[in-house]
């Protein structure tokens, strides 16, 4: 086992994996902006290293001064919790050569299931039904054309690195391909550095659900079944829970041994997450992999009383995996909301600033993960979620109203601070959400009502 880990990453997540270290007898070095000198996990760490100014090409995707901090603490290996470095295969490379242990995928896995075009042709292989279109890359506006001419309209053309909603446009007819090709690629070359796009079939009224997998370096790959995913804004999860209320135990089965075989193709090890599109008459299609831990564990966590991180760091260790499929239980229900700084009656505006006053919900079956605290400021500077709240019930309407209780008891005020509390119980009271039959254009229909 290490005795020090870095954690590559700020926010909930990294003060979610130093618990975890602690917990496991493992010193931890926090890595920090000048933006997060504060920090709550910057202040809990063993030890705390600034990396660079506030923004992120100069601070958290500085790979240099973050090698250079874990050479200067002695650290053995880096957690890079999601976003940023995250799943950036030549970062890995460099980890390797440095004798540093990545706690995550292979470089070699993480390649071949982070570009989007290419993962579709390795899923194809090992039998994975995937949504119809380009067998890759497109390489001109004509074979896009007559791809999409094959597969009929409507289509979406996606960015092949991209992730989070980045680099996606929905094209209805031939006469806006040529124009959302190019805006896809621009904004794939923004985000990503690859303006790559490939097309596919448009995939009408789905349901997002993603598989949650774990995989050992012996060649042992397990799912712990799904997460709905489909409550979504501008292509943003919000909400997630497991079970999803749609599945039932022979789909299950059948989309988590799928999930197994997309893992054993490329031969996969650590957590990962297999994405999927279900349509409405049960019929699935994958749609990306996440070389990664999710925003979204803890649902995972609750839902199975498995610790997900720590599976991550036992599994870079050395370690098997100590459960068959066999072991793996779902009990209850989990319900997962997102707590953003933004203003949702002011279009969804960011709203960072310092929080004056704060109390964080609780009560049995009831968490929380959050790098917050009472005085702290909310930076301009990174991604405006700022907590978490999980909660489990024995059944749904019970995690539901659970939900309710713990949002209606989440108070944070300050100078200019906004949070999206009042627009996801709004969502928790809406009769589609309540009904279980939500896909992922129903927030988007419900805001343009």
């Amino acid at each position: 086992m290490f005795n020090k880990i870095l954690i590559a990453n700020r926010g909930e997540i990294a003060v979610r994996i130093i618990r975890a270290c602690r917990e496991l007898g493992i010193k931890t070095v926090a890595i920090y902006s000048t933006a997060d000198k504060t920090a709550l996990h910057a202040q809990i760490a063993d030890e705390a290293v600034c990396v660079g100014e506030a923004p992120s090409a100069k601070s958290y995707l500085d790979t240099r001064a973050i090698i250079s901090a874990c050479e200067a603490t002695g650290a053995q290996a880096i957690h890079p919790g999601y976003g940023f470095l995250s799943e950036n295969h030549a970062f890995v490379r460099m980890c390797g050569v440095c004798g540093i242990k990545w706690i995550g995928p292979s470089p070699e896995a993480m390649e071949a299931m982070g570009d989007k075009a290419n993962a579709k042709q390795t899923v194809m292989k090992a039998g994975v039904p995937v949504v119809p279109g380009s067998d890759g890359v497109v390489k001109s506006f004509d074979e896009a054309r007559e791809i999409a001419a094959k597969i009929g309209y409507p289509v979406m053309v996606k960015a092949s690195a991209g992730g989070g909603g980045r680099g996606i446009r929905f094209v209805d007819e031939e006469g806006a391909l040529e124009a959302a090709m190019q805006s896809a690629k621009q904004d794939a070359l923004a985000f990503f550095g690859n303006g790559d796009v490939y097309v596919e079939k448009f995939i009408g009224n789905p349901k997002h659900i993603e598989i949650q997998l774990l995989a050992d370096e012996f060649g042992n790959v397990i799912h712990l079944g799904e997460r709905d995913c489909s409550t979504q804004r501008r292509n943003q999860k919000l909400i997630e829970e497991s079970p999803s209320p749609v599945i039932d135990t022979a789909l299950r089965q059948k989309m988590g041994e799928a999930a197994v075989k997309v893992a054993q193709s490329c031969g996969y090890a650590n957590a990962g997450t297999i994405e999927f599109l279900l349509g409405e008459k049960g019929d699935f299609y994958f749609m990306e992999m996440n070389a990664r831990i999710q925003v979204e564990h803890p649902v995972t966590e609750m839902v199975t009383g498995i610790d997900l991180i720590k599976a991550q760091i036992r599994i870079a260790a050395g370690e098997k995996l100590p459960w068959t499929q066999e072991d793996i239980k779902m009990s209850g229900h989990v319900i997962e909301c997102r707590i953003n700084a933004e203003d949702a009656s002011n279009n969804f505006r960011p709203s960072p600033g310092k929080i004056a006053n704060l109390h964080f919900p609780g009560g049995p079956g009831v968490r929380i993960d959050s790098a917050m605290y009472q005085g702290y400021t909310i930076p301009p500077y990174y991604d405006s979620m700022i907590a978490k709240v999980i909660v489990r019930g024995d059944t749904r309407p019970e995690a539901i109203q659970k939900m309710r209780v713990a949002l209606a008891e989440f108070l944070m005020d300050g100078q200019g601070v906004c949070a999206n509390i009042d627009f996801q119980l709004d969502i928790l009271e809406d009769k589609t959400f309540l009904d279980g039959q939500y896909d992922i254009g129903f927030l988007t229909r419900r805001m343009s009502e």
